[in-house]
């Protein structure tokens, strides 16, 4: 066999065994690999809205709210910056001298300023960070295709293990069920993510309890940045002979710098 030939063999078992091993790479690994590709810093700018929905109670003591608030975030080599408006500052301070003279009182903006502190939205806007906790406490299933807003997409699957959730967590569940579902694009990068979690226990002894949640993540990416254009989160709960039930939803529109 001459060198040119030795040289065509090479090529072929070369580009066999690259395809063998393409085809054996598994989600998890591709999914990993991205999101450390993409816990960078690059420069942010962006408006964050929140709007939050909660119903307490029943029949004459069904209380329900509704909130609603927005902040713009800047992250750059210098720090985080979370800008409040002047038109949102003002309507915090009506609903706080509202809240003063009536603890009733609507207070819309209150409602949902928890949503739009610094700590809320680091998930938001470090979504690779946020997602890899998700997986710290999840066992791989399996993954499959499927489709994501019209195009190809792999589904990886992992069951929520109530072994991996903190003692703290744990201390009162007595039944833990969580599944997390994650749609990755070919190369690995995140799409989307949902999640839901049902959990029932029992605290000091008489008190039992019933929670479920369900969330909802849009990925983008930002340069090597995963951020998180859309959450939404649904509750709800019962327990000492209460129900409640509560939504969340927010969006990240990036803006130009």
């Amino acid at each position: 066999m001459n060198s040119c030939h030795h040289f065509l063999l090479s090529l072929t078992i070369c580009g066999l065994s690259a395809a063998v091993n393409f085809a054996h790479a598994d989600g998890l690994t591709d999914l990993k690999t991205a999101l450390s590709r993409l816990q960078g810093q690059t420069p942010l700018k962006a408006i964050v809205e929140a709007k939050t929905w909660n119903r307490q109670g029943e029949g004459k003591d069904l209380e329900e709210t509704h909130g609603h608030a927005s902040v713009s975030v800047e992250e750059n080599p210098r720090g985080l910056q979370v800008l409040y408006s002047k038109d949102m500052l003002a309507k915090l301070e009506t609903e706080e001298r509202q809240r003063e003279k009536d603890s009733k009182a609507k207070t819309p903006t209150l409602s949902a300023l928890n949503e739009v502190n610094s700590s809320a939205l680091r998930p938001m806007i470090s979504a690779a960070a946020s997602l890899n906790r998700s997986l710290e406490k999840a066992n791989f299933k399996g993954e499959k295709v499927d489709v994501f807003n019209g195009k190809p997409a792999r589904l990886l699957n992992f069951e929520m293990s109530m072994d991996k959730l903190t003692e703290k967590e744990r201390k009162y569940m007595k039944k833990f069920d969580g599944q997390l579902d994650i749609w990755i694009a070919a190369d690995g990068t995140p799409l989307a993510s949902r999640s839901t979690q049902a959990v029932s226990g029992r605290a000091f002894i008489v008190i039992s309890f019933e929670m479920k949640n369900e969330e909802e993540w849009i990925y983008g990416t930002v340069g090597d940045r995963l951020v998180a254009l859309k959450k939404e989160s649904k509750n709800s709960g019962s327990g000492m002979g209460e129900k409640g039930e509560g939504k969340i939803s927010k969006t990240l529109q990036v803006q130009a710098l």
